[in-house]
């Protein structure tokens, strides 16, 4: 498998999977507002080496998945329960409408690249939506588990959630009054993106029974 393609497939699905406003993205925006863009990117760096590591492990969840495939049948139901309580949570939390706050007061550089550390370290989604992808790919033939292509992958893949968090941080200035930006409607998008999820798992359910 052509590891350049690899890396680009890595680097497209991450850069999907961030583009929805949340956390991540929406710090690293704030942070380069209040303290520059230098801020922001190394805010950003210090995300994208817990994604690096989230991948990687996803993708090796995913190739011993590929090789018990009882186990994937067990974990699809398991992820559909928990995508619905996910939905769940986000469409109620949405209509509480709390204020949001992200503490940018002035840090140091190292101090940043720590948040972004463990901001994205808190993120789990990663990991199951990698693992999914993964295995996709995998089964269509466009990767392979060879530690070569695993690689590839997670570089794009860090890649993909860099330049992201790049465009939010440049064009904040333009989106920040918006209604997409607002607490209450990341709420509902996260909620709308796990509860499609949890349909299409159900679906497949379906088709296995």
């Amino acid at each position: 498998m052509n590891i350049t393609l690899i890396f680009f497939l890595g680097l497209i699905i991450a850069l999907i999977g961030v583009i929805p406003p949340g956390l991540l993205n929406m710090t690293a925006a704030k942070i380069s507002l209040k303290e520059g863009y230098n801020r922001g990117i190394i805010f950003s760096i210090g995300v994208c080496t817990i994604v690096m590591l989230q991948t990687y492990i996803a993708a090796i969840f995913a190739r011993y998945l590929s090789n018990h495939p009882d186990v994937i049948e067990i974990l699809q139901r398991v992820a559909f329960v928990i995508f619905v309580l996910i939905t769940i949570y986000f469409l109620k939390l949405a209509q509480k409408q709390p204020k949001p706050h992200i503490d940018a007061d002035a840090k140091s550089k190292h101090s940043r690249y720590f948040q972004g550390m463990l901001l994205s370290s808190l993120n789990m989604f990663p990991i199951p939506y990698q693992a999914y992808m993964t295995i996709t790919l995998a089964s269509v033939g466009w990767l392979s588990f060879e530690t070569t292509s695993i690689l590839a992958y997670v570089a794009g893949a860090a890649m993909g959630t860099f330049i992201m968090l790049y465009i939010y941080i440049f064009f904040f200035d333009k989106i920040k009054n918006k209604q997409l930006t607002s607490q209450k409607n990341m709420n509902y998008v996260i909620g709308s993106i796990t509860g499609l999820i949890a349909l299409w798992t159900f679906i497949n359910i379906l088709r296995e029974l």
